[in-house]
């Protein structure tokens, strides 16, 4: 997985100085992969370390996760967010760094995960804000929001609460077309909660999911449920779909333990 996670406070970016720490604690030969997701604190803090290291020689190759397809899959990738992509693609890289392959070689493997995935989110209830209590948007009992961001933010608009196969059905279609998914191709899906829903309910939307790929002949080849990434205590989860080639999934199976995440 990681060697290093640099945090900010609840839904604030690290500054640049914290994360130029850790490229200073890691500097090594074999040089860094960095990766940010996409939201404009965490790009001005990461692009000031870039120059940080520079500056110091450190050896660093920045990837930038993107996938957020709630703006429209034809927006420029730098106004697409990262969302729970971010947690795969650790995995993905982390194993290639462990096999001992070289920085560009990781950095090739993880950017052609990055550029094969997509994640849509749905909210059922507004998140609060950590520090004042207040609700980030107002969100009627039988509405849901389709496209929210990472820290609650509104997404493309509320729309009656559809039932759980309905959901993945409008969900799942949408992604597979973003990831341009064919009858034959391998995928992996990723189910992440936002914070208050339960995995019951996760599982009944995977159940959906699969349904409406079955029909078009796709074929699930990696899954996971849980919460990785939340929002508070906001109802609702991402949905998360990627491209899988032989390598990837190899990848993706390496033996790993970390806290949040085993693979035997």
């Amino acid at each position: 997985m990681l060697d290093v996670s640099v945090v900010g406070d609840i839904f604030a970016a690290p500054g640049p100085p914290k994360v130029f720490e850790a490229m200073r604690l890691l500097n090594r030969d074999a040089g860094i992969l960095f990766v940010v997701l996409n939201h404009a604190g965490d790009v001005m803090s990461a692009n000031m370390a870039m120059e940080m290291a520079e500056k110091k020689g450190i050896k660093v190759k920045m990837i930038l996760t993107h996938e957020d397809i709630a703006p429209g899959v034809d927006t420029p990738v730098e106004d697409r967010r990262g969302l729970v992509g971010c947690v795969p693609l650790y995995k993905i890289a982390g194993a290639a760094a462990e096999a001992g392959k070289s920085l560009e070689e990781v950095y090739e493997i993880a950017e052609r995960f990055n550029n094969n995935m997509a994640t849509l989110a749905v909210a059922m209830n507004s998140a609060t804000h950590p520090s004042t209590g207040d609700v980030l948007f107002d969100l009627a009992d039988d509405e849901m929001e389709v496209g929210m961001g990472q820290h609650g933010e509104a997404g493309t608009g509320s729309t009656k609460i559809l039932s759980a196969d309905k959901t993945a059905e409008l969900m799942v279609n949408s992604l597979a077309s973003a990831i341009n998914a064919k009858k034959g191709d391998k995928v992996m899906i990723i189910l992440n909660g936002a914070g208050a829903t339960t995995l019951m309910e996760l599982f009944i939307v995977l159940r959906g999911v699969k349904k409406v790929l079955d029909q078009k002949g796709i074929i699930i080849v990696a899954s996971k449920v849980g919460e990785f990434l939340t929002v508070q205590e906001m109802a609702g989860f991402q949905m998360f779909i990627a491209k899988m080639d032989n390598e990837l999934l190899d990848l993706w199976n390496a033996p790993v333990d970390s806290p949040y995440m085993v693979v035997r």
